[in-house]
């Protein structure tokens, strides 16, 4: 497994992660076992999923030696 192989998987068990979060708080919002404040607390949670830096690191791996980008045309 190379680099590009291991941002892939990395990238989609975040994604499945968020669509599991996602899911679990509707399940709890359907049954009414959170409270309006436990939700909102959740939601204001000031630490995002994915950050700045995640963004950057990402980025810069997109461009190095290491992921080379597909030119098309």
């Amino acid at each position: 497994m190379d680099n590009k192989d291991r941002l892939i998987l990395a990238l989609a068990a975040l994604l499945r992660a968020e669509r599991e979060t996602r899911g679990a708080l509707m399940d709890a919002l359907e049954e009414e076992s959170i409270s309006r404040e436990t939700l909102l607390a959740i939601l204001s949670d000031p630490i995002p999923i994915v950050t700045q830096e995640d963004i950057e690191f990402a980025e810069r791996f997109a461009l190095s030696k290491h992921l080379p980008l597909e030119r098309n045309g």
